[in-house]
């Protein structure tokens, strides 16, 4: 078993080198996850989809946030600050193309998520864990405590909660492990029930 010394070592914020590897690692984390099967519910494509879903993510996402990864890129927490800077209005225009293009006929599934879950959101500044998957070749080893717990930290130094959406029930015991509490029960019309979870500044397993 993985102890959790070999687990963490190596963390560190995603370079551009780990960005291909992060992506691949990232699409097999999540391609049997409800949310993927709710956007992309084609089994046979589901899987380069979410390759192309995710290099929109972190493409979108390195620039104003934390992107973290092992020496191994086993896995990767992507986490969207606190107050980002709004986009200039050409760049939204083009994200916004460029994430049109990689949903295709999936759009109206994924607005219908960002409503539901966009809803629940705390209204103060906080860090949001917006995705966080271990390959399954690496899962129950440490790893996804170990690419949490810096921006956890940062949180505990600036007395700023962390949000986050689980989209597992089974999940929910790690993030409560993290400090973590369940908030709301989410339902998107037509697909999954995700749980919103808060972690207040310095909190630990209740």
């Amino acid at each position: 078993m993985t102890s959790r010394s070999d687990a963490d070592v190596g963390v560190h914020e995603a370079l551009r080198s780990d960005c291909r590897a992060v992506t691949e690692s990232l699409a097999r984390a999540f391609e049997d996850d409800p949310v993927s099967n709710f956007i992309f519910p084609n089994d046979r494509t589901r899987l380069a989809r979410l390759g192309a879903f995710y290099r929109e993510i972190i493409r979108v996402t390195r620039p104003d946030g934390a992107i973290y990864t092992d020496a191994g890129v086993r896995g990767a927490a992507i986490w969207r600050p606190p107050s980002p800077p709004a986009p200039g209005r050409l760049r939204a225009v083009l994200d916004g193309l460029r994430m049109l293009r990689v949903l295709r006929r999936s759009v109206s599934r994924a607005m219908l998520l960002e409503q539901a879950i966009s809803s629940a959101r705390p209204r103060e500044p906080h860090w949001y864990l917006a995705i966080l998957g271990t390959d399954p070749r690496h899962q129950g080893c440490g790893v996804g405590s170990s690419l949490v717990e810096p921006v956890l930290r940062r949180c505990d130094a600036a007395a700023l909660p962390a949000y986050l959406e689980s989209s597992k029930e089974e999940n929910i015991p790690f993030y409560q492990r993290h400090g973590f509490r369940v908030t709301r029960e989410l339902t998107v019309p037509e697909g999954p029930t995700l749980w919103s979870m808060l972690r207040s500044p310095g909190a630990s397993e209740p």
